[in-house]
């Protein structure tokens, strides 16, 4: 069976000798030691869940909706999981390799507030241009609502005033966001905005519960 992409554990660099046998010298679980907060021993241990999970190598889209499913299975995860495969599939191949897992989840465990807010804004900016718009926003909303079992059924009462709520959500996070109120939030001022303003922050708190 082939070895599956990007593994810590049996990728090998070979060294050629004369009259020798290629010698194979592990350097990816090294690399990995450096590119994230984690532990030789921790990344042994995710890499073999990995691997039972992901025999391929690779989460596709489809199974990590699945995975997301059985943690909230009291709601419709799909769309969430959908924004969230985006942001952690960073070279936009449609898969998700352990190297490209267990960076973010570096980054979202055991990294800085910067780090995170930074990662945060990589999920809300759904079309990846650099800026979030309104819509983009108040899609994460609607898609958090939704994972979260939030949202009534389509065209009830009760679903028509969940929604008028989320969009007195969006709007407040948004007008605080966009600091020079040009109808797009930059990089800039979503970091500025939230490490200043704990009301932002703790706005925002309601995504880290499902990242």
């Amino acid at each position: 069976m082939a070895t599956p992409p990007e593994s810590p554990v049996e990728e090998h660099a070979y060294e050629l000798e004369p009259n020798r046998t290629p010698k194979p010298i592990p350097v990816a679980l090294e690399e990995l030691c450096r590119q994230t907060k984690f532990s030789k021993q921790e990344i042994r241990v995710m890499y073999r869940g990995f691997k039972t999970e992901c025999p391929e190598g690779v989460v596709h889209e489809d199974s990590f909706k699945d995975i997301y499913a059985k943690f909230f299975p009291h709601g419709n995860s799909a769309l969430y999981a959908h924004y969230v495969f985006k942001a952690f599939d960073v070279n936009c191949s449609g898969a998700i390799s352990f190297r490209e897992l267990l960076v973010t989840l570096s980054t979202l465990l055991r990294g800085s507030v910067y780090e995170r807010l930074r990662w945060a804004f990589r999920l809300y900016d759904v079309d990846g241009d650099g800026a979030i718009t309104r819509q983009e926003l108040a899609e994460v909303v609607v898609a958090v609502h939704e994972l979260l079992g939030r949202r009534a059924p389509p065209g009830s009462p009760a679903a028509r005033l969940d929604d008028a709520k989320a969009n007195e959500q969006v709007d407040r996070v948004f007008r605080k966001l966009d600091l020079n109120q040009d109808g797009v939030i930059t990089i800039e001022e979503f970091l500025e905005s939230c490490l200043k303003d704990d009301v932002i922050t703790r706005s925002l708190q309601m995504f880290d519960t499902v990242l």
